[in-house]
């Protein structure tokens, strides 16, 4: 701390004054003296300017202390974080009104800035307000400083009582040693389940803190679950119901003909006419269910070094019924399962064919190295994706006779391998363009 002067500003400064003033008396007494003389009328007078003096020097003192200790309750409340007093000397042109007006100015920005913070402040409580995922903050202690109300739910307490506690007696002490996120099986007091554990650290006050953030990935995955046995079982039924509806009619049919005394002389005709759909109409059951085992047990990628082009090659040639054009791709060898990736590639070309057939387009085959990711096209000059989202359901079809497992099959065999497919309209004309996205590594399969 520096060192206190033995005197004031305002001491000092009446000290300045006077000792200003000190030649101008000392002349006047001199000429006081050399003309009255040494007698009492000019000693009155010298002690009268002298009186004066000092209330002059005193008044300017106060004077130019006052705007000072103006200054002064202005930056107290500055520092006290209030932010609405103003100076009323503020003016151009003055050395204390430019300061007045410096310090209005930077009382405004303050408040302004206060006011920006608050607002965030309180979004952003809101939205943690809001949000159905837990988030937690722990100071540098590893004590709760900040828990939303679906963290409130999940630790099955008030912040009241979680305030202050630390997430060793929470039981959450093992999460704030990793970084990365992780998926894990918890029971927490508010509920138990999977739930992805992500972990931040931050600085607040020039102190590390902590980020807990726990999602709830079970309520996520049974929506989704029961999302897909909604679309699997209306997919089920309508193929059930397109066999099941003709079996029943030729079954009534034939039972209506053998309880007819006598029998028309046609009957057995009608009845073996109505057996066959009965028999055709099992064989298509059957085949939907081995589709269905097919779609639901496929095995996993049995991996090896493979030379692509070769692969891609020759699931071209054979297509048939239109010459697939082999655009120029390098020479690339990837580490997939050569038998589901030829299916897959089969599956496309098929597609593509049956779409370019409709319009008298032709089909594109593709592929390129991009980064390690080997990326295959298959462009069709078909009619485009049809208006459904419905391309990747089990057993949905636009095509007569269609199976609907082609593009699932295909889009299932390619996330086994890590990659990802997509469909899209093309841009520069008319048609489709399938694409496969493959890691030419099993290290990057693994990754992704």
């Amino acid at each position: 701390m520096p060192r206190e002067p033995r005197w004031s500003y305002e001491n000092r400064l009446l000290a300045a004054f006077l000792l200003a003033t000190v030649p101008a008396l000392a002349a006047f007494g001199g000429l006081l003296l050399y003309a009255l003389g040494a007698n009492w009328t000019s000693a009155a007078a010298i002690v009268a300017a002298a009186a004066i003096t000092l209330l002059l020097a005193a008044a300017l003192q106060r004077r130019a202390v006052f705007p000072l200790y103006t200054l002064t309750n202005l930056l107290e409340a500055l520092r006290e974080g209030d932010y609405s007093l103003r100076g009323s000397r503020a003016r151009r042109g003055d050395a204390v009104g430019e300061v007045v007006w410096e310090i209005n100015a930077l009382a405004q920005t303050l408040r302004e800035q206060r006011l920006a913070v608050e607002e965030k402040s309180a979004q952003l409580a809101k939205v943690l307000a809001a949000l159905d995922i837990a988030v937690l903050s722990f100071d540098t202690e590893g004590f709760v400083s900040l828990a939303n109300p679906a963290a409130e739910r999940l630790l099955g307490r008030p912040f009241a009582q979680l305030d202050g506690r630390s997430a060793q007696a929470l039981g959450l002490a093992g999460f704030l040693e990793e970084d990365r996120a992780r998926v894990v099986e918890y029971a927490f007091p508010g509920g138990s389940g999977r739930w992805e554990i992500r972990h931040a650290r931050f600085r607040a006050d020039g102190r590390p803190h902590h980020l807990l953030v726990v999602t709830d990935l079970s309520r996520a995955l049974r929506e989704e679950e029961r999302l897909a046995w909604q679309r699997l079982l209306r997919v089920l039924g309508h193929e059930l119901n397109n066999s099941l509806a003709p079996i029943r009619s030729m079954a009534e049919t034939v039972s209506r003909l053998v309880s007819l005394d006598p029998p028309p002389e046609d009957w057995r005709d009608d009845a073996r006419s109505g057996l066959d759909v009965i028999a055709d109409r099992a064989d298509a059951l059957a085949r939907f269910m081995a589709r269905y085992t097919q779609l639901a047990r496929l095995p996993p990628p049995n991996r090896r070094e493979v030379a692509f082009d070769e692969l891609a090659r020759r699931a071209a040639r054979l297509e048939q019924r239109l010459d697939v054009r082999i655009a120029d791709g390098p020479a690339v060898t990837a580490d997939i399962d050569p038998d589901q990736i030829e299916q897959a590639l089969i599956n496309l070309i098929r597609n593509a064919v049956d779409a370019a057939l409709t319009t008298g387009g032709d089909v594109a085959l593709g592929w390129r190295n991009e980064n390690g990711t080997l990326v295959v096209d298959v462009v069709d000059g078909g009619p485009g994706l049809p208006p459904s989202g419905n391309l990747f359901v089990p057993f949905f079809t636009t095509k007569p006779g269609g199976s609907g497992i082609g593009l699932v099959l295909t889009r299932q065999i390619v996330e086994q391998h890590g990659g990802i497919l997509s469909l899209e309209d093309r841009a520069d004309a008319r048609g489709c363009v399938a694409q496969m996205r493959l890691p030419l590594s099993a290290a990057a399969a693994t990754l992704a």
